[in-house]
């Protein structure tokens, strides 16, 4: 892949992560924005009744960060030693499954296929978090097949140099 798309392939990834990352952060203070109540503002991200308590925003929050931060490290060719590059590796491909699945369950739904009455949810899922995580899981993907080549090349030719 060529610096320029992988750059922009990372930077894609890590913008949507952060400000996935920024609306839990913002969640955190009790604001329910887009909603009224935390009721309905789970309605209509999940489909049904989740808390919004720090217990479960909080490492959903680092989470999207650790993802961000690893998609930005796969972005730049020089992204540091191996013990750097390998986990940046893992969850950037770990981003690409997740949001993989999501995208499939997001179809699913929009086939109006396990989804109750809920128009919300139907057209946020629609419009944003499908179309969203498609684009996640194919830069995702993008980022996390190159650095693999590259690690792997890296690998071969030192093993060449040593043996």
């Amino acid at each position: 892949m060529q610096d320029s798309a992988r750059r922009r392939a990372g930077t894609t990834v890590a913008a949507i992560l952060l400000a996935d990352a920024a609306a839990h952060v913002y969640w955190l203070t009790g604001a329910t924005w887009p909603a009224s109540n935390v009721r309905d503002l789970s309605l209509a991200l999940l489909g049904a009744e989740f808390p919004f308590t720090p217990r479960v925003l909080i490492p959903l929050a680092v989470a999207l960060c650790v993802g961000a931060a690893s998609a930005l490290v796969l972005a730049r060719r020089s992204s540091g030693p191996r013990w750097v590059r390998i986990p940046a590796l893992l969850v950037t491909a770990t981003v690409c499954a997740a949001t993989g699945a999501r995208a499939i369950l997001g179809v699913i739904w929009i086939a109006g296929i396990g989804i109750a009455d809920n128009d919300v949810l139907f057209w946020l899922n629609l419009v944003l978090y499908t179309p969203l995580c498609l684009v996640l899981m194919v830069s995702s993907g993008l980022l996390a097949v190159d650095a693999f080549r590259e690690t792997r090349a890296r690998d071969e030719s030192r093993r060449r140099v040593i043996g």
